[in-house]
Parts: structure tokens; C-alpha cells; sequence
């Protein structure tokens, strides 16, 4: 981890399930582990950890399979939702407890609301951003994305052109994640981009609308991270959308934990018009922000979470 915040917690390796997590903690009390999403890095909850630990809980961050230091198997299906929730509840055996707060974003988030679903006695409460509930619905998601948005959805593609993106990406890792990592981009006109997958055209677009939301110093953690393993193990959650269909057919379509729900007014996520239906318990906040919502507005989200489990989830 670089120097850039001191106050970010030492890394530590441990052997979960048959792989070996990067994990980040600090603090004591009840447990709160937080979930990173994509691209990204457990430092994208750099400034939700000090909050937490000074209101009284140990904090978990754990860089998921296919991240940072984090063990990257070669098998796609190693990155199913069976295995990424696995990971957490194995995360919770080696601390030694029974359930946790789990905080997720972006991706973090869709693994947290099948954690809920999957090990709901491992889970006191779930705090999301960005990503609401996702229904399984009558259609497969990845051929029903494909059907509705077209072969050049980045979702598709990672599924459709394996590799093709990974490349892509590592090899023009800085400025892709230059372009990803901006705020107040709906304040400007939508740049052009070249035709294709505009994720990969953001790759050798020159900076686009917007402002970076972080320092050059913490772009580079992430940079960092990704230059030295690459971005295929996160691409690879992607690849298993269809496999992770099949797999939820299994299990009831909801969530009973006490919840709250983080949206960004400005995410191109798109917010849930029928979350309650789904989330039993449920709080719903909005920032004046984009996707990164953690990042974007710390001290709001900071304040939100701590008001949240104040009331459900105390230290």
C-alpha cells in the first residue's frame, strides 16, 4: 500500500477457503467489512474506516479475490457469487464471528445482497451504494442485456470478447482509470468517443469532462494494484452473471436484514423503482453525487452510515 494515507491500515494475507485474501482492519468492537467494487481497490473506503473505528467497531476491508494482492485464479468460475460470498463468511470464521454489518458498493454491493440472501444468519445488516437489489427474473441476464442494449454494453463484451477489454485496459491502465474516476461530469456536455465499447475508447481518450475525484498520489494506489496483476480476476465476476442466474434460482428473492440503501443522484446506475418490494427493512438516502458515492461525498456518506447503525446496528 503506498504512503499516501497514513492512516490506512497495514495489510494482511489470510488464507480463506482455498484462496489467500489481501485484508485491511483496524479497530474493535462489532464488526463492519466493507466491499469494494469495480475497478477498484479496498483503498476506495479510505475514508469511511477512521470514521467507523472511532465509533467503535472493527473494520474489515478486504481486497476480494482477483484484487490487489489478493489471490487471481486462472478459472473463471472461481469468481462465482458462491465463491465471492464464501470468501466473506470465511472472513468472518477466521475472526472469529458469527455476523457483521456488510457495507458494499458497485459490485460490492450485488455481493452483499446475495450474501444476505445466501448466509442470512452470517449478516446483521447491509448498508449498499450505488447498486440496488438485483431481481433474477425470467431471463438470463446476460443474453436478456445483450437482447436490450447490443453487443457493445460492457457486460456483453467482457462476456462475448473475453480478454479483448483486460488488454485493453492494462495496457493503457493510468488514463483508463483517469477517465473512470471522475466527478461532476453531468455539469458538462457527454464528450465523443470513438465507436465500440466505450470503456475501452476511454482508454486513449484524453481526460475527459469533469474533475478527478481523488489526488494523483491515490489514483496511483489503484493504478498500482492493477499495473501489477491486471484487471482480468475482476473482469471475471462479470463472467459469471449467467452462471450466478442459475445458481439464485435457488434461493428466495429477499431481503430480510435491516438495510439501507445509498444512491448518487447523477450514477448511470439506475435506481430501483421497487426496492421495498424486495427489502423487507428497508432506508433509502440520495447524494447530490455520480457512482463513486463514497469517495465522491465522504462526509455525507460517512454521516449517513454512522446515523444508520447508531440506530441498527450500535457499537
Amino acid at each position: 500500500m503506498s504512503s499516501t494515507d497514513q492512516t490506512f491500515p497495514k495489510a494482511e494475507i489470510i488464507q480463506i477457503n482455498e484462496v489467500q485474501l489481501e485484508v485491511f482492519h483496524a479497530g474493535a468492537g462489532r464488526p463492519i467489512v466493507l466491499c469494494h467494487g469495480w475497478p477498484e481497490h479496498a483503498f476506495s473506503w479510505r475514508h469511511q474506516i477512521e470514521p467507523l473505528v472511532a465509533a467503535g467497531y472493527h473494520v474489515i476491508v478486504p481486497n476480494q479475490r482477483g484484487y490487489g494482492a489478493s489471490s487471481q485464479p486462472d478459472e473463471v468460475v472461481a469468481y462465482d457469487i458462491v465463491n465471492l460470498t464464501g470468501d466473506l463468511a470465511g472472513l468472518l470464521d477466521h475472526f472469529g464471528y458469527d455476523d457483521a454489518l456488510f457495507v458494499g458498493h458497485d459490485w460490492g454491493a450485488i455481493v452483499v445482497w446475495n450474501m444476505a440472501m445466501m448466509h442470512p444468519n452470517r449478516v446483521a445488516g447491509v448498508v449498499n451504494l450505488s447498486v440496488p437489489f438485483m431481481e433474477r427474473g425470467p431471463s438470463e441476464w446476460v443474453g436478456f442485456w445483450e437482447k436490450m442494449l447490443g453487443g457493445d454494453f460492457y457486460i456483453v463484451h467482457f462476456n462475448r470478447q473475453p480478454g479483448v477489454a483486460d488488454a485493453a485496459f492494462l495496457e493503457n491502465c493510468n488514463q483508463f482509470l483517469r477517465n473512470m474516476y471522475r466527478t461532476n461530469q453531468w455539469q458538462h456536455p457527454a464528450p465523443e468517443l470513438a465507436p465500440g465499447m466505450p470503456l475501452i475508447a476511454m482508454c486513449t481518450a484524453p481526460d475527459l469532462p469533469g474533475e478527478l475525484l481523488m489526488s494523483e498520489a491515490e489514483l496511483n494506489v489503484f493504478a498500482d494494484a492493477f499495473r501489477q496483476n491486471g484487471f482480468t480476476g475482476g473482469i471475471n465476476w462479470y463472467r459469471n452473471f449467467s452462471r450466478n442466474w442459475e445458481i439464485l434460482k435457488d434461493y428466495a428473492q429477499k431481503i430480510t436484514q435491516p438495510t439501507l440503501m445509498i444512491y448518487g443522484s447523477h450514477d448511470s446506475v439506475p435506481k430501483s423503482a421497487n426496492l421495498a418490494e424486495f427489502v423487507q427493512d428497508l432506508e433509502v438516502c440520495e447524494f447530490d453525487c455520480g457512482h463513486w458515492i463514497q469517495q465522491e461525498r465522504p462526509q455525507e456518506t460517512n454521516a449517513a452510515i454512522l446515523d444508520w447503525v447508531s440506530r441498527r446496528y450500535p457499537s
